[in-house]
């Protein structure tokens, strides 16, 4: 049966719970192993190795940004020797050609299969080559052309969704369109969205909002279209919850009013599972 292994982004915990008085790492990473999640996700070093093991984390899965092929090689290594088998793909910039976009892929591909032993996935992300779906698509399809295969994607569709100001009762119509796509990924980046704000409030008052609630309707969706595939019969989902925090002088995905970005992406995680189960 497919898996799902819940993945906590340690960027949801930056400057929890004050900026002044934020929690160590490994209070961090030991808060996550409490909250029942499964492994972590950040720009990963030795310590966050070292501590993950401690506390009994499966799962280490890195992240690196680069719009350089000559720094890939180096990037993914110092990923692997830190413990990621699964490395997340920030690539180039919101100017970059889709056929240049294409060409680096390709080039990033081969560092990573001269290392050996890691899954690199290309995010979805405004300010890089992904940044619409135009774009995006554009690249799945030059790097099907190049190799005949399936580009691997991180689905983060919440920067999608803004961008083609999207509402719940087309979410599932305009954003699962590509199906091949996402049934060909391991990582997904949940970040709850509607078609005006790229992260919404999970909880308010102590209950789901109406927002959290109407975007749980297309992760079931998706869901339900990764598992189908059969070739993911025996494959894991690597599902994170992705919650920006606050930041100062009001420039994060978190803003003035709403929760605290680590206890959503804890009610989330529950709510991701509730969801996996459905489906």
């Amino acid at each position: 049966m497919p898996q799902i292994a819940h993945i906590a982004n340690l960027w949801s915990l930056v400057g929890h719970p004050s900026p002044l008085k934020e929690w160590s790492l490994e209070r961090k990473i030991k808060a996550v192993a409490a909250a029942g999640f499964d492994g972590i996700t950040t720009a990963v070093t030795p310590e966050h190795r070292r501590l993950a093991e401690k506390h009994g984390l499966r799962h280490i899965l890195g992240f690196i940004s680069s719009d350089e092929p000559a720094e890939f090689e180096k990037l993914i290594r110092a990923q692997k020797e830190s413990g990621a088998v699964q490395i997340n793909v920030q690539m180039d910039n919101h100017d970059t050609p889709p056929a240049v976009a294409t060409k680096h892929w390709l080039q990033l591909e081969r560092a990573a299969e001269k290392v050996g032993g890691v899954v690199c996935s290309l995010e979805i992300h405004r300010d890089c080559c992904t940044e619409t779906p135009e774009k995006t698509y554009e690249i799945a399809e030059r790097y099907h052309r190049a190799t005949g295969r399936l580009i691997k994607m991180n689905f983060d569709f919440s920067h999608l969704a803004i961008v083609k100001h999207l509402g719940p009762d087309n979410y599932i119509a305009r954003l699962l369109d590509h199906p091949e796509l996402v049934q060909n990924s391991e990582q997904v980046h949940f970040r709850p969205f509607n078609g005006h704000h790229c992260q919404v409030p999970v909880t308010h008052k102590g209950a789901l909002t109406p927002e959290v609630k109407s975007y749980l309707v297309f992760v079931e969706a998706l869901m339900r279209l990764w598992k189908k595939a059969p070739h993911n019969k025996n494959k894991t989902m690597f599902a994170c919850p992705e919650m920006g925090p606050y930041w100062p002088g009001g420039g994060g995905y978190n803003i003035t009013g709403l929760p605290p970005a680590w206890p959503d992406a804890a009610v989330l995680r529950g709510e991701l599972h509730k969801a996996w189960k459905r489906a």
